[in-house]
């Protein structure tokens, strides 16, 4: 039987005024979330602009366990906080799986409290972000 070494996480970051976008490659588990969620809160709590969307970019995950997912748990609240909205990505099945299994897709994606639309509840961003395909959020 043939073992494949783990795959190495890495982190990329792209930032612009109102948007922080993270490439999350790797896989994001016990040893890793800690550094996701860590990485995510110091560009949250910069003295800067709040931030409008926090998108994460998950094409290049190749795991994720129930740390992984606490972490993300955690982002969406702390990016919920500073009225950010949380974005999920190009989720590959493993992620789309246990988003799904454990029911938590539709509470990391709603936009946080402050940019609903008091008189239908809707989001008052615009729906349409330019980002089309399979796990654009």
């Amino acid at each position: 039987m043939t073992t494949l070494p783990p795959s190495e996480f890495t982190l990329g970051f792209d930032h612009d005024p109102a948007t922080l976008t993270v490439r999350v490659a790797g896989e994001l588990d016990y040893d890793t979330s800690d550094d996701l969620l860590e990485a995510v809160i110091e560009h949250l709590t910069a003295d800067q602009a709040p931030l409008r969307d926090v998108r994460l970019d998950f094409s290049e995950l190749t795991w994720i366990d129930s740390s992984g997912l606490s972490a993300l748990l955690m982002i969406h609240r702390r990016a919920s906080a500073v009225g950010a909205a949380l974005h999920l990505d190009n989720r590959p099945d493993v992620l789309e799986r246990m988003l799904r299994i454990t029911n938590v897709l539709d509470h990391l994606t709603a936009p946080p409290p402050g940019l609903r639309d008091a008189r239908n509840g809707r989001a008052a961003v615009d729906e349409d972000d330019g980002i089309t395909g399979a796990g654009a959020t």
